[in-house]
Formats: structure tokens, sequence, C-alpha cells
């Protein structure tokens, strides 16, 4: 009978040595110094889970089968300069006990640094979030990290806190017992065990991330970005730092006035999104499965890894990334959307179409050298063609794969922009425009990307508000700040007259070619007014500018009439004239 034979082995440890080999480097965590998602009430039940003794998961690790001669991960100067095991499952909870026993900060979501504090009553055995309350209250120890950063003995410690607890109210001889021995089971955390299946050096990152989803009760998966960012851990830690940074000051608003910044109205992007533009760039590659391999200096005919390899494709990646952070490139991009009527954040439905572009403007900027006025033009078509038909909705990597294999065959700017716009044509045909986009206009959907094409598109052709003299882009400028939005979408028929005549289905009352752009303050006054009653009663208001109220009307898609049509017939109709300026806004690019 033949042996089970595993990919993993089992090692016990205590939380003591996990704090050792992260100290020497032996266990690389790089989650100390990246975004940290758990909240500080889950760090403190994660402590009080272990101080009842309960179980809190196995961890997982990989063993490193990386070579010598490569950065360690984190700060610090380090024993072992490449960990020997990296953490697959259970970095979120080392983080935690790691950031409270050697009082670390850590990094939010938003890449703020801030402290984990977790407070204990020694006097009830409590747990909590440490807050002004507690911190006044001297039966609290506000931040349990001080204990082990103290210089103070665990008697010393003890007394201490009777002292302190003592003049709230005096504490009999049981009670001070009941405290030593508390405080006791809290400094004896360290010796709390934890059990780690370690995965064999030669299991691939494919079966890795199988395994994690397999074991992983929360159903999270990793992805090739996950392990490729943990490459740059290891082997090039300052061009992950260099992410971060760029996404970290992405999200601020620069503090003086004319201050270079990756800040934007557009995308806060992730490290890992970034690195999908870097390897497109770099390696013309919109899969990363095969870049890893790449990467980690994997000789295709060999499968041997070698230094010399991996060097030279870090290299690659490093220019790429080089031009992908440049903040030139960065705003000049983002200028190629505002051209093609995309003012915000809100109007973006796809940011791989957004990531993606910004691949394709450099590739065409600095591999083929295209004129920038040429490029910002022809950028901001692709990324109105790739948003509005949702080029990357499904199976985005295999799409850009394809994209990026067509733009290797390219030598020149002007085949460059000849391919894009053939790529374009393709699609945007005329049964497109007149068939498919009205069909696609038939939704309530608010996250719709034709949606978002049809206000970009009235941007780009001036288009003013219904009932006002104010253009849309005007009111829709990210840039203001005001208490209320000054436009809103507003239900041509409203919702109150569709209910009070048989309609009541949300779907169909929020259908998008019922809604327009109207100032707040109309909106308000329409209320649930017959469509024939209020647009007789704003037309006066326009009575002396027949063109301008004829343009409005146009420009916002509605029919002749459109006021005494029946519901059903206006949305028809409506939709046919929506993807009419889509595409009218399309052709002005």
């Amino acid at each position: 009978m033949s042996e089970l034979k595993t990919v993993f082995k089992r090692v016990d440890y205590d939380l003591s040595n996990l704090l050792h080999y992260i100290d020497l480097g032996d266990i690389g965590l790089p989650d100390i110094q990246r975004p940290f998602v758990w909240s500080n009430a889950k760090v403190r039940d994660l402590f009080d889970s272990m101080y009842k003794g309960f179980p809190v998961g196995y961890l997982l690790f990989w063993e490193n089968a990386a070579v010598d001669g490569v950065r360690q991960i984190g700060d610090g100067n380090k024993a072992h300069k490449v960990p020997n095991r990296l953490i697959v499952d259970g970095q979120q909870r080392l983080t935690s006990l790691y950031a409270v026993f050697r009082g670390r900060r850590v990094l939010d979501a938003n890449y703020a640094e801030r402290q984990i504090e977790v407070a204990f009553n020694p006097r009830t055995s409590r747990f909590d979030v440490a807050d002004a309350a507690i911190r006044r209250d001297p039966e609290w120890i506000a931040n349990i990290s001080d204990l082990w950063s103290s210089t103070r003995s665990s008697r010393k410690i003890v007394n201490d806190y009777i002292e302190q607890a003592s003049r709230k109210a005096p504490l009999t001889e049981d009670e001070e017992e009941i405290i030593a021995h508390n405080l006791d089971r809290l400094f004896d955390l360290q010796k709390y065990p934890f059990t780690a299946l370690e995965i064999a050096s030669s299991v691939d990152e494919e079966q890795v991330a199988d395994i994690f989803v397999r074991i992983n009760s929360e159903g999270v998966k990793l992805n090739q970005a996950d392990f490729i960012l943990t490459l740059l851990s290891v082997f090039w830690d300052e061009g992950r730092k260099e992410l971060e940074d760029f996404c970290r000051q992405s999200r601020v608003v620069p503090s003086r006035t004319g201050e270079a910044s990756p800040y934007n109205h557009f995308v806060e992007p992730d490290p890992d999104q970034l690195l999908r533009v870097s390897v497109a760039v770099g390696f013309g590659r919109g899969r990363l499965k095969s870049v890893y391999q790449i990467l980690r200096g994997k000789d295709p005919d060999s499968a041997k890894v070698t230094v010399g390899l991996r060097d030279r494709q870090f290299e690659v990646l490093k220019q790429a990334q080089k031009k992908v952070l440049d903040l030139r490139n960065w705003h000049q991009f983002l200028k190629a959307l505002v051209g093609a009527g995309y003012r915000a954040g809100e109007m973006i439905s796809s940011q791989n179409a957004l990531l993606y572009a910004y691949a394709f403007y450099l590739w065409g900027r600095e591999e083929l050298g295209v004129a920038e006025h040429i490029l910002q033009r022809t950028i901001g078509r692709w990324f109105f063609f790739t948003s509005l038909t949702g080029r990357y909705t499904s199976s985005p990597e295999s799409v850009m794969e394809q994209d990026l294999n067509r733009l290797k065959g390219t030598a020149t700017g002007e085949e460059f922009v000849s391919l894009l716009n053939e790529l374009i044509a393709s699609e945007l045909t005329n049964d497109y425009w007149t068939i498919t986009l009205p069909s696609d206009l038939a939704t309530s959907s608010a996250r719709n990307p034709q949606l978002f094409a049809y206000v970009a598109s009235q941007n780009r052709l001036g288009a003013r508000v219904l009932f006002s003299n104010k253009k849309v882009a005007e009111l829709i400028d990210p840039a203001l700040r005001a208490t209320k939005k000054p436009l809103e979408r507003h239900h041509l028929f409203p919702r109150g007259w569709l209910e009070d005549n048989g309609v009541e289905d949300l779907r169909e009352i929020n259908q998008i070619a019922n809604y327009a752009l109207l100032e707040w303050p109309d909106n308000i006054d329409i209320g649930k007014k017959a469509p024939f009653d209020y647009f007789g009663e704003i037309e006066k208001r326009f009575a002396d500018q027949p063109e301008v109220w004829n343009k409005m009307l146009a420009d916002h898609a509605l029919p002749d009439k459109w006021q005494s049509m029946k519901y059903p017939e206006f949305l028809q109709a409506r939709r046919i004239l929506m993807a009419d300026i889509i595409r009218k806004g399309f052709e002005s690019l």
C-alpha cells in the first residue's frame, strides 16, 4: 500500500517564537508596512479569544525557494536577508500581534498611519478598544502594547496597576490576587500555541492559491498580483514602496497649492492596479500568470531560477514603473479623459478601462513617440469606446492580452493610431449605434456605462442643464464643494405621478431614459406634477429664447411632444435619441 504524500508539513510554534522569527527576517511579514484592513475591534476580539484559550486558526506558510543576494522584507537590519517562509494565510493575525507586542504602527486602507490600541481591564478580564473614557479610567490599561515595551518586571507592573486602581476604590486582598492572576495570564499570551502548515517550495503559486482558497473560511482569493507584489517585497522592496506612496498620495489633497501630486478626481489606484499597467508597458502582457515566473528568473527551457535572468527582468519592470509613476505622464493621460467628456470618478464605471487606457497612452507616448495632441484625442476616443462597450468587463486580462499582442505589431505612431481606430470601427458599427446601444440603455442601473457616456457626450457637445442656462460641464465640475450637489437626477415622468397612474415597478420608474440632470431647486419644484403640466410652466421661462429652448430639448434627447406620450412609448423613443447623442459626442472626438 503506497504512503500518502503531502505538499506540506505541520510545524508548531508559540507566539514568542513567531515574533522572534519575524524580527530575524526568517518569516517574511510584508504587511507590517502594508495597508492593514482589520479594525481595532477585530484585533480586540483576537486577543480576547487567545486570552480565553480559544483556537484562532492555522497559519499557512510557503517555503521560499529564492536564491541569495536579495533584499529582506520590511525595514531594519535583519539576520536573514531573505525570508525562509512567506505568509500566505494569517498575515492580518500576525500583523495584529506583531504591531501590538512590538508597539509598531500600521497603515490603514488610505495609507495613513495608526496605532492599534487594545485596552485591558485586569479586574474583569475584559478587552476593549481604547477610547477617551477608558483612557481616563484607572481600572483600565489603555494600551497593552505598553506592557511589552516596558522595561519593568511583571511583578512591578502588577504592583503599579494595583496602586493605580486603588485610587478609584480600595481593593481587598482577594481582588488584588485576582488582578495579579489576570495580568499573569495576559503576559502568558506570549506562550500561546500556533500551528502552521508549511507548503513545500516545489509547489507553484497557482497551487498555493488553490490551497489558500480551499482552507480559507472567508473565501478570499489570492490572485497573481498578490504573488508579484510579494516578489517585489523580497527582491525590490523600494519599488513596492514607490507604488504604495503613489497610491497614498493619490488619496490626499496636496497641502500646498501647485504641489506636484498624483491626486486626481478620477481614481484612487491600488498597488496591484498600477502593477498591471507596469506589466503591460514593460512586458506587453495582460495576463499576470506568466509574468510571475518571468520575474522569478525562471528559464522557460531549463525551468531553473537564475539570478542573472531575474535581475534583467526586474530591470525591465523598474523602467516600466518609472514611466507609470511619472506625474507628467499621469496627469497628461487624465487630461485625455477630460477631453473625452469625463469629469470625475462618479462617471467611471470601469477602473480596468481607465488603467488599461493609461497603459495604451504610455505605449503610444514612450514607445512610439506619438505627438501629444494626436495621442490625447486617440486615447480619449479609446477610453470612451472601451468604457461604453464594457470591453474589459468580462475576462479583462485575456482581452487586454489580445489587444497588447496586436499593439506589438505596430512600429510607428501612425500604425498605433490606425490600429486603435480599426478596433473601434470594427465594433461601433451603424447597427451598434441604432440597435445595440438603444437596447443597452433599457436599464435602471445607476452605474450604467452607457449613461456615463451619454453625460460625457453632453459635456462634449456643450449641452445646457435641462431648464437652465448653465452648462452641464460647469455643474459637474468635481472641484465644486457644495453642501448639496448642484445637479440632481430628475424623473421626467415623476415617480409619484407614475405610481398614481399604475406604474409601481421601480425598475420601470427608474429607467435611465426617464432621467435628466436638473439643478436641485427645479427638481424640488416639479415634485409629482404631470409632465404636461410642469413642462408647460417651465417653457414659459424661455419664451424669448426659442433657439436655446429647442437646442436644450435636442441635447437632452427629448422626443417631440414627449410630455403627451404614453410612458412606454416615451422610453423607447428617448433611448434612440440618447444613443444618437452618444454617437455625436463620440464622433466629436
